[in-house]
C-alpha cells in the first residue's frame, strides 16, 4: 500500500473532508498560505531515525523504508530540499528531489522546525565527501518518494536542535520542548537502563519487588512532611512519604527476607542542584545480614548499572571509617579523587612550635593541589591572603613554605613537609596551623580543625581543577572514585537545646560494645552506629544501616534521646508493637537514583534525569503549580486558607 492509497483511506473514512491549517514562521506566513495537513491512515513506520546505516543502501530492506519524526532542521536549495528527521533513536538525512517526486518536493516547502512527518524512499549512500562523521546515520540519506506533513508546529521558543540553553526557566515551562534535545533523550534512555539493570540484578538475587503505600502516618525523619487532608476523617492528614523505612521493616518482621523497591519519595525542604521535593530511591532490606551482605549487594548492582553506560567497575570498593575519613580528608563524604590529607602534628616538635607559634596540643594538617604549577609572587601572596581572609578568627593560619627555606633553622622542617606532601615540583603545597590560642573546640566540635582544612583542600581542587584535570572525563573506571563510610556517631550534640539528638534515623543500630558497656546512658558521643554510608566523588550515593530488632533496645534508645514511653508510643506504636512478634536481625540501605544517573549522564543538576522537575522555589512552570483550589474543595477537607500576617 502506497502512501498515497493510505491517506485516500484515511480521508473516505472521514467523509473525504480535508484538514487546512493556517501556518506562520515568526509571526508571519510563508509562500502557501495554508498547509493541508495529512493522515497517518494505516501506515507504520519500518525503522527509527537512528537505525539506518551505509550497509542497509541498495538492499531489500533499504529500498522501501517508512520514518516519522520532527524536522529538526531544514535547508532549501530550490530544486533540493534536505530536511533532518528526529526521533529519539537519533536523525536522518531526508532529500526531497523536485525532478523525482514534486508531489513531496511540494509538501517540504512547507514543512518547517518541528512539524510532525513521515517519508517513504529509499537509502543511498551520501556522495564521497558529503558523509558526516558526526551522525551515526552520516554515511547514507534517504532519498525520498513521499512525504506527508502529520502535523504543523507554532514557531518554538528555542530550537530542540540546539544543544545548549541557557534560560532554564524557559526550558521548564516548555518540558514537552526540552526533552525532545537529544542530550534529554539519551538521559532518560540511560535512566531506564540504569533501573532495570538494578531491578534486573536484585531479583537475580532473590529480592522481591513490593511496593509500599504513598499514603502513611507522619512520622518525622528529619525533614518536613508533604500532608494530606483527609476528606473522609476530617482534621485528620496523611503524609507522603519521605521514605519506606518503617514499611520496610515491617515487611522483614512479616518474613519476606529480601526486599527492594524503587521508590518515590517526597521532602518539603529547601532545594538544591542536587535535591527536588520528589524525588526515586533504590530501596532494599534483608533479614540476617552483616554490613559486608549488604555492601556486596550494593556494589553488585551499581556495577550492573554503571555496566549499562559503558563503565567497567571492578574490585570492591574501599572501606573507611568516619573517623578515618574526619581525619585524612576532612569530611564524612571523601572526594579521594585528589590526594588525602596529611598529619605533621608530629613533625613540628615542642621547640619549633614555640618559635612558629604554633599551639601545642593541636593537629598541624598539610595537603597536595597536584599540577598546579609555579605560581608567581603576587598570586601566591593573593592565594594566602585569600586563604587567610577564609580562616577569619578562627585562630588557623597558614606555613609558608616558601619563607620556612629562607633560614636556615627551618630549611630540614620544610623539606620534611615537602617529602611528606609533594609527589611532583608541580604540586601546590598548602600547610595549616593552630596559632596560640586556637581553641581545642569549636561549637563543641572536637574535629572541628580536619573539616576546617578539609573544606579547604576542596575550594581549592575546585579552583585549580584546570590545572589539575582530577575532575576530567575519561570514560573509564578512573572517573569514579567509590568507598564505604562506616561506624558513624549515633548521636550529635545540640548545643541550642542541649541535648543529644540522633544521629540517623531512631532505628538505627548502636554498635553491640557500645551498648554493653552502657555508653547509650553514659557516653553518648563515645556510642558508634552501625550505620554506612556509600560514597562517590565526594557525593553521597545512599546511607544506610542496621536496624534495632529488639523491642528493650528500641526503648533504650527512645529514652536515651529523651522521648517517653508515652510519646514513642503516640509516634511508633504500631512498629513497636511488630518488635514484639519475633522481629529478625535486619538491615539495608536506600541510594538515590536521580544522582546516580545524574553522575553518569553527566549533568549538573538533578533537573536534567527529572522528567518533570521542580524549580528551586519548589514550582512545576509547565503545569503552574502549585495554585490556589476551589472554596467547595476546601469546605470538604474542612479546612480553611489563613492569611500570616
Amino acid at each position: 500500500m502506497t502512501l498515497a492509497t493510505s491517506l485516500d483511506i484515511s480521508r473516505q473514512s472521514i467523509g473525504d473532508r480535508r484538514l487546512r491549517c493556517s501556518a506562520h514562521v515568526n509571526g508571519s506566513s510563508y509562500n502557501r498560505s495554508t498547509v493541508t495537513l495529512d493522515f497517518l491512515g494505516k501506515l507504520q513506520r519500518t525503522h527509527m531515525c537512528g537505525d539506518l546505516r551505509a550497509t542497509d543502501a541498495g538492499s531489500d530492506a533499504g529500498n522501501n523504508v517508512v520514518l516519522m519524526g520532527w524536522v529538526n532542521r531544514r535547508r532549501d536549495h530550490g530544486h533540493l530540499i534536505f530536511l533532518d528527521l528526529r526521533d529519539r533513536s537519533g536523525i536522518t538525512q531526508i532529500v526531497l528531489d523536485k525532478e523525482r517526486s514534486p508531489e513531496a518536493h511540494a509538501k517540504a516547502e512547507a514543512a518547517r522546525s518541528e512539524y510532525v512527518v513521515a517519508v517513504k524512499g529509499q537509502v543511498r549512500r551520501r556522495e564521497a565527501g558529503l558523509e558526516n562523521p558526526n551522525m551515526a546515520t552520516g554515511e547514507i540519506e534517504i532519498v525520498a518518494e513521499e512525504l506527508l506533513l502529520l502535523n504543523e508546529a507554532k514557531t518554538p521558543p528555542f530550537s530542540p536542535a540546539e544543544e545548549a540553553i541557557a534560560n532554564e526557566e524557559v526550558r521548564l515551562k516548555y518540558r514537552y520542548l526540552d526533552l525532545r534535545r537529544v542530550e534529554m533523550q539519551h538521559n532518560f534512555a540511560l535512566r531506564s537502563r540504569v533501573a532495570m539493570a538494578i531491578r534486573n540484578y536484585l531479583v537475580g538475587e532473590g529480592f522481591l519487588e513490593i511496593e509500599t503505600p504513598f499514603m502513611t502516618r507522619s512520622t518525622p525523619e528529619g525533614a518536613r512532611d508533604y500532608l494530606v487532608p483527609s476528606r473522609v476523617h476530617a482534621g485528620q492528614f496523611y503524609a507522603l512519604p519521605q521514605s519506606p523505612q518503617i514499611f520496610k521493616q515491617i515487611l522483614m518482621i512479616s518474613g519476606f527476607d529480601k526486599y527492594f523497591q524503587i521508590a518515590r519519595c517526597f521532602r518539603d525542604e529547601d532545594l538544591r542542584a542536587d535535591r527536588q521535593p520528589e524525588f526515586t530511591q533504590i530501596d532494599l532490606e534483608t533479614t540476617f545480614p552483616q554490613q559486608e551482605l549488604i555492601f556486596g549487594f550494593v556494589e553488585g548492582f551499581l556495577k550492573a548499572a554503571f555496566a549499562t553506560a559503558g563503565i567497567t567497575l571492578s574490585g570492591n570498593f574501599v572501606r573507611m571509617t568516619y573517623d578515618e575519613a574526619i581525619k585524612n580528608y576532612g569530611i564524612d563524604k571523601p572526594d579521594m579523587r585528589l590526594p588525602p590529607m596529611v598529619s605533621l602534628t608530629e613533625d613540628l616538635t615542642a621547640d619549633l612550635r614555640a618559635v612558629l607559634r604554633v599551639e601545642p596540643e593541636l593537629p598541624v594538617l598539610g595537603f597536595a593541589i597536584p599540577g598546579v604549577g609555579e605560581l608567581s609572587g603576587t598570586a601566591r601572596k593573593s592565594l594566602l591572603s585569600e586563604i587567610r581572609a577564609g580562616f577569619g578568627e578562627c585562630g588557623l593560619d597558614l606555613l609558608d613554605l616558601a619563607r620556612l627555606k629562607t633560614n636556615p633553622a627551618f630549611v630540614p622542617l620544610a623539606e620534611t613537609i615537602e617529602a611528606k606532601l609533594a609527589t611532583s615540583s608541580e604540586d601546590l603545597l598548602v600547610v595549616v596551623t593552630p596559632r596560640l590560642g586556637t581553641p581545642a573546640m569549636w561549637n563543641y566540635d572536637p574535629q572541628w580543625i580536619y573539616k576546617r582544612v578539609g573544606a579547604l583542600r576542596l575550594q581549592l581542587a575546585q579552583k585549580f581543577a584546570d590545572k589539575h584535570k582530577r575532575f576530567e572525563k575519561t570514560g573509564t573506571e578512573a572517573d569514579f572514585k567509590f568507598l564505604w563510610v562506616t561506624d558513624f556517631p549515633m548521636y550529635e550534640w545540640d548545643e541550642e537545646h542541649k541535648v543529644w539528638n540522633a544521629a540517623h534515623h531512631p532505628f538505627t543500630s548502636p554498635h553491640e560494645e557500645d551498648i554493653k558497656a552502657g555508653r547509650l546512658t553514659n557516653d553518648k558521643g563515645a556510642v558508634r552506629a552501625l550505620a554506612y554510608d556509600i560514597v562517590l566523588n565526594g557525593t553521597e550515593l545512599g546511607s544506610g544501616s542496621i536496624r534495632i530488632h529488639r523491642q528493650d533496645v528500641q526503648a533504650e534508645i527512645f529514652r536515651s534521646l529523651g522521648m517517653s514511653d508515652a510519646e514513642a508510643k503516640e509516634r511508633f506504636g504500631f512498629f513497636l508493637d511488630a518488635l514484639e512478634y519475633g522481629t529478625p536481625p535486619h538491615g539495608g540501605i536506600a541510594l538515590g537514583l536521580d544522582r546516580i544517573v545524574m553522575i553518569l549522564a553527566g549533568a549538573t543538576s538533578l533537573r536534567e534525569v527529572i522528567a518533570f522537575p521542580k524549580t528551586a522555589k519548589a514550582i512545576d512552570l509547565m503545569v503552574d503549580a502549585p495554585t490556589p483550589v476551589s472554596e467547595q474543595q476546601l469546605k470538604e477537607l474542612s479546612l480553611r486558607v489563613a492569611t500570616r500576617s
